[in-house]
């Protein structure tokens, strides 16, 4: 069995503290039909995301194995296997947004802030995907900062609307 102290030298985001929290969801949801989903959902929202340290560890709590957790995980879009930012970045790459120069925004943001399309910086402030319609065509080409929209985006002008996120 997986202990909390040994989960802790493996991935330093598995605190003691985070690890009780966790105990508590899977504690308050065992033995419900249908808990691992509700389970996963509550523990990325205290981790921040399901590696695969926390994965095993919720499934010897549930008794389920460890490759049914890993198959749910990687089959459900909202649920991440990496860290997540405090601010996630979607750049559009609708045709639109491309013929409008979204590519070179896209390099701006990679190069000023330490970006790759599918990674979160260092310091977990942004992560980044590229998408591949906003819909928001009208005002290509568009970057969406968590749930604000940023329409009418040059190179210039990424650096300045990023700033306003710590």
């Amino acid at each position: 069995m997986l202990q909390a102290e040994k989960l802790q030298t493996i991935n330093s985001d598995l605190t003691l503290e985070t690890l009780t929290r966790v105990d508590r969801i899977i504690e308050s949801n065992k033995g419900k039909p249908g808990c691992l989903i509700p389970v996963l959902e509550e523990c990325q929202g205290i981790v921040g995301y399901l590696p695969v340290e926390l994965q095993e560890y919720i499934g010897e709590r549930l008794n389920i194995p460890g490759s049914t957790i890993y198959g749910v995980v990687t089959f459900y879009s909202f649920f991440s296997m990496i860290p997540k930012g405090r601010h996630n970045i979607k750049v559009c790459m609708g045709t639109a947004c491309y013929v409008r120069g979204i590519a070179e925004i896209l390099n701006r943001l990679k190069a000023e802030f330490k970006l790759e399309v599918g990674a979160t910086s260092e310091d977990r402030r942004f992560s980044l995907e590229a998408v591949r319609c906003l819909g928001a065509c009208g005002l290509a080409p568009v970057i969406v900062v968590d749930s604000d929209t940023h329409g009418g985006m040059t190179p210039d002008r990424v650096k300045d609307v990023l700033n306003r996120y710590e």
